[in-house]
């Protein structure tokens, strides 16, 4: 049984690798490319999934009413999404043995956790809404290219 901290040298011994705290952060952090909450953050930044966290925030919604709930969201998309955080453990489905078949997505623990952070996002982006779309129209008509000249304009 080797220990995680152990490695074995190219002469076939083995010796203790001493990490600092900074190196350990760095492994584990977002940033780096082979980091496993990269997988978690791509789902939880998602457009998708902000918006279904917010519809199922006040209890359970079956699939078409989650479509009328958000608006623009394809059917597939929804569905893509859905299973995604049901498999992350973040929504729970529910299938009712009846006839037709009722089916109910729900937050689990850990999605109703997630909730006040993506709040916080989306009443600063009503917050700021003036402010970016003020500098979109700026940075827009600063790049905007120059209109092609004409022979009728020499």
């Amino acid at each position: 049984m080797r220990l995680p901290y152990e490695r074995s040298s190219p002469l076939g011994r083995r010796h203790f690798v001493v990490t600092t705290q900074a190196e350990s952060l760095l492994r584990d952090s977002p940033y780096r490319a082979d980091c496993p909450t990269r997988r978690i953050l791509d789902r939880i930044g998602d457009r998708w999934t902000v918006l279904i966290v917010g519809a199922l925030w006040d209890g359970s919604a079956r699939f078409s009413e989650l479509r009328r709930r958000i608006e623009g969201v394809s059917q597939k998309m929804l569905t893509q999404t859905l299973r995604g955080l049901e498999r992350d453990g973040l929504v729970r489905r529910t299938v009712y043995p009846e006839v037709p078949v009722r089916v109910e997505y729900t937050l689990t623990e850990a999605g109703r956790t997630l909730r006040e952070p993506l709040r916080a996002l989306e009443e600063w982006s009503i917050a700021h809404l003036g402010d970016v779309s003020a500098s979109q129209e700026t940075y827009d008509r600063a790049n905007r290219p120059a209109p092609e000249s004409t022979d009728r304009d020499k």
